[in-house]
């Protein structure tokens, strides 16, 4: 039987979140954050700082996004999204160090870190039901 310790050591182990992954890309980490959404939800809007590649074409296309022994962070749209978890299981069928950012895009952009459209630069949202919002952020 799995105890505890090494249940959640585990989980660590396989996922993060927005904040961390936010955190991971301001203090310079060497990792590829993959959108593995489709082209319509990417041209829609999409964490800055990520490459496309839907997790259909991990398989044919990984390397162009992510050179092999690059950790890798996938993420799709939302907790009620297992796309980002079929994307990370590709990327580690090919053997990559990966991790699914749990709560997906919605939680990026819902704990107002900063998004991309087609167009540029996204206005950042914060929402008080997932994080405190001071008056002052933004």
């Amino acid at each position: 039987m799995t105890t505890a310790l090494e249940f959640f050591a585990a989980k660590l182990t396989h996922e993060t979140d927005a904040s961390d992954v936010y955190q991971a890309q301001k203090d310079g980490a060497d990792f590829a954050l993959v959108d593995v959404r489709s082209a319509e939800a990417w041209a829609q809007g999409h964490a800055a700082g990520a490459v496309h590649l839907p997790y259909h074409d991990i398989a044919a296309r990984a390397e162009e996004v992510a050179p092999q022994g690059t950790p890798v962070v996938v993420y799709c749209w939302s907790p009620g999204c297992n796309a980002g978890a079929k994307g990370a299981l590709e990327f580690a069928k090919r053997g990559y160090e990966v991790r699914e950012m749990i709560g997906g895009y919605e939680y990026w952009v819902r704990e107002g870190l900063p998004t991309e459209t087609e167009a540029g630069p996204a206005a950042r949202v914060f929402d008080r039901l997932v994080m405190v919002v001071r008056e002052d952020a933004g």
